[in-house]
């Protein structure tokens, strides 16, 4: 039987079925201990985070005083750490090729109701300028796992071409990754490529559930699959994501499996994940989310998102227009620091609606809002929708990122960074209303950049995105 170790390499003993078995059952005999719960509200206010069987007793508290706590306390968390800075970004859809048969996806294998499609470079190139002229620097590219259709060279191909092209004042400044688990070798390619994040879902950590939902393919692979991380870091990629399809298991498993993966690269690389996502399962053609029993609430849904903030402060959260507006508008305070808008899920989306006999989407949107909608609700929120992608080009990735979030002082750079690339976006995006509500953000958040001499950099590069200048980063 596997023994429990978070700096072990193997699969199953830094992700230990018995240690989440035994944290369930932990949390269910504490959910009531006042003493422990307040002892752990009061200890997380240092925002050094808790260990996944702490956090697992903060999820499963039923004492309603206790519950207002941990929202509160994750809000100040958010705040301290993040301030009021949304990070925005797109997914770009390459191909929906798929040798897995994933029983959760529509790109599965055997699964006739989808279109097959793979973009050409040109049409990589296309789909890249209708990005660039929403005002999108960010990408996420996504694309099935097929060794013929989709090599690693095809995906380094397109990422040459999406750095390549810069369209009037457009320009893609950091491509994140989202493929298969590789090689070592592979990741090595991909960080040469100058990728930002690599992500990859690890969709359950319940083995034998894992296995069942990939009967057939590479995917199928547990181990292989689990331990990608640990490759891809070996590969020289500093930045990871990591997250589950929630929905797919019962959600407190997960949930733990969740926060022992971070535990895991924290102890054995010395770096916990960039990101963690919280994507729930949700319609797609061929796929009946209703068949997956252990769909969560809403209600359970902004609790998990509040506790993994408490949890692992240092780590960004992503939420994906898988949500509606209303559940990303009650996490984005909990949590939340970053967020897709203006998606499209479908292979050419970009460009072109698809017919109805003609999908190629891996799962329905809910939020179907324009860029510029998400931009100006954030503003009316209050938030500052930010573009930057200074660290990544100013190699404040991996432990150097952590030290400087685990100390607070990313602020210094990211608060007047976000307010340069809002400039950007307002000046050569938005619509009439969107200019004025993001103007008056700049003003008042300008004020709030502690440093006076940051603070008057700040309105210098503000003043020479308006004489045609771009890109200015701290």
């Amino acid at each position: 039987m596997a023994k429990y170790d978070p700096k072990s390499l193997i699969a199953e003993e830094f992700i230990n079925h018995n240690e989440i078995l035994k944290t369930i059952e932990y949390a269910k005999e504490n959910k009531s201990n006042r003493e422990l719960i307040f002892s752990l509200i009061e200890r997380a206010k240092d925002c050094k985070g808790l260990t996944h069987r702490e956090a697992a007793v903060l999820l499963e508290c039923d004492i309603p005083e206790a519950n207002d706590a941990i929202r509160d306390l994750a809000i100040k968390i958010k705040e301290k750490l993040y301030g009021n800075r949304i990070v925005m970004f797109a997914p770009l859809y390459l191909s929906n090729y798929c040798v897995n048969g994933c029983t959760y996806c529509p790109y599965h294998h055997g699964n006739s109701y989808i279109t097959r499609k793979k973009l050409t470079q040109e049409e990589i190139k296309a789909e890249v300028i209708a990005l660039q002229d929403m005002g999108h620097k960010r990408l996420a590219i996504e694309l099935g796992e097929d060794p013929v259709n989709n090599p690693i060279e095809y995906v380094l191909d397109s990422i040459k071409t999406i750095y390549s092209i810069k369209h009037k004042n457009g320009a893609i400044r950091r491509v994140n990754v989202n493929i298969a688990a590789t090689t070592i070798e592979n990741y090595r390619k991909l960080k040469d490529a100058g990728i930002g994040t690599y992500i990859l879902f690890q969709e359950t950590y319940h083995k034998e559930n894992y296995e069942m939902l990939h009967p057939t393919g590479p995917k199928h692979d547990y181990a292989y699959h689990t331990e990608a991380m640990d490759r891809a870091m070996d590969g020289g990629i500093d930045d990871v994501g990591i997250g589950v399809l929630f929905g797919l298991e019962m959600y407190r498993y997960d949930f733990i499996g969740l926060l022992m993966h971070a535990e895991h690269l924290e102890a054995a690389k010395g770096v916990g994940p960039h990101t963690i996502s919280v994507p729930r399962i949700c319609p797609a053609d061929g796929i009946d989310k209703d068949s997956f029993s252990n769909a969560i609430s809403d209600d359970i849904f902004e609790k998990i998102v509040a506790v993994i903030r408490i949890a692992v402060p240092y780590t960004g959260m992503i939420i994906s227009t898988r949500e509606s507006k209303a559940s990303r508008e009650r996490v984005l305070k909990l949590g939340v620091s970053q967020i897709s808008g203006g998606s499209r899920t479908s292979v050419g989306g970009y460009i072109h609606d698809e017919p109805e006999d003609e999908n190629s989407a891996q799962f329905d949107i809910s939020d179907t809002r324009p860029l510029d909608s998400v931009v100006n609700w954030l503003l009316e929120l209050g938030y500052i929708p930010s573009f930057c992608t200074a660290c990544y080009r100013e190699g404040r990735t991996g432990d150097r990122f952590m030290s400087l979030i685990k100390s607070g002082q990313i602020a210094n750079c990211c608060q007047p960074n976000a307010l340069i690339t809002l400039k950007e976006y307002l000046t050569d995006y938005a619509s009439a209303e969107t200019v004025k509500n993001g103007l008056k953000v700049i003003e008042n958040e300008l004020n709030n950049v502690p440093n006076p001499k940051t603070r008057a950099l700040a309105k210098k590069y503000i003043e020479e995105i308006e004489n045609g200048n771009r890109d200015f980063r701290f």
